[in-house]
């Protein structure tokens, strides 16, 4: 990572490398998504109906400026298998639950065989159809994917990975083939990019990064509006800017490339998409729209059967 930073303040070393910034702290922001008002046992969120977050890892693959859970520090092993207990059994209780995503800290940098562990127990949960993992690793610590991994991961599908690239540079040869590892496995990739200032606030720079992304065989996912977090303030844009580079993607490239942009809100209130406007009337006979050039368009309601007899 440190090849990538060309000179003091690119959007490398704005990610990376402290600032005093930092240091101005306001008041409410330290967790602002609130996961443990959701959190009926220990290393679980369970915030939407039928999915939950599974808390496997105490530390990050990467030092975030920007994450609501950048201070977490420690060993990666540090969380006995039996403290994990009472989050299986959850797990196991709750038949609703259909969809379980691994996340921390960061799940791939656990070790092989306790990554192994915790998805073989997963795995043996009958109700649950989906596992997906969220990592840094790929973009932060590339040689951490090696075959030996993949071919555990790949014992578990379905299995989805969510990676986080914030920039093109961030798509090296070392990441490109690490990606390549995990989609050779079978394994579905997709990115969760946070919305930077001076980092990625460009649509440009937005464009670049998810044409790349698809290059890599990464679905662009998510672009999040930067978390209130404590110390981050520097980081956040106006939500403006983030709906002009969704208007600056949608039909300037291929849809593909497009992700949901949305705001996880603030106090619990899960992910809430946004998107430009793009109705411009709309009655019970026609809607008119506006397309991404500009351009307006009529479309007609469906009539009403004309009844005979």
């Amino acid at each position: 990572m440190v090849d990538l930073i060309k000179s003091p303040g690119d959007p490398i070393w704005l990610q990376y490398v402290p600032t005093v910034q930092e240091l101005d702290v306001h008041d409410g922001l330290v967790d602002s998504l609130d996961e443990d008002a959701n959190s009926p046992v220990p290393n679980i969120t369970h915030r939407y109906p039928d999915r939950a977050l599974f808390l496997v890892s105490p530390v990050c693959a990467a030092y975030c400026r920007f994450c609501t859970r950048r201070r977490k520090v420690g060993d990666p092993e540090k969380i006995p298998l039996a403290l994990l207990e009472s989050a299986f059994r959850y797990l196991e209780e709750h038949h609703e639950i259909r969809d379980v995503i691994m996340s921390g800290g960061d799940p791939l940098l656990l070790s092989d065989r306790r990554i192994d562990d915790i998805c073989r127990r997963l795995r043996a949960i009958p109700h649950l159809e989906v596992l997906r993992i969220g990592s840094r690793v790929p973009c932060h610590l590339p040689e951490r994917v090696t075959p030996e991994l993949c071919a555990i991961l790949k014992q578990y599908h379905p299995l989805y990975i969510n990676t986080h690239f914030n920039h093109p540079d961030e798509l090296t040869p070392a990441a490109v083939r690490a990606l390549g590892m995990l989609a050779d496995a079978g394994i579905p990739l997709g990115c969760q990019t946070v919305l930077l200032k001076g980092v990625n606030d460009d649509p440009e720079v937005m464009k670049l990064l998810m044409q790349r992304l698809l290059a890599a065989r990464v679905r662009p996912y998510y672009i999040y509006m930067c978390d209130q977090v404590a110390g981050a303030e520097h980081f956040r844009t106006t939500v403006e800017k983030g709906l002009e580079i969704i208007k600056a993607l949608r039909g300037w490239t291929s849809g593909l490339a497009v992700p949901h942009f949305v705001i996880d809100a603030p106090g619990g209130g899960g992910k809430i998409p946004l998107l430009p406007e793009y109705v411009v009337k709309l009655t019970d006979k026609e809607i008119i729209l506006r397309n991404y050039a500009g351009k307006t368009y009529r479309y007609s309601q469906p009539l009403e059967p004309i009844l005979v007899g």
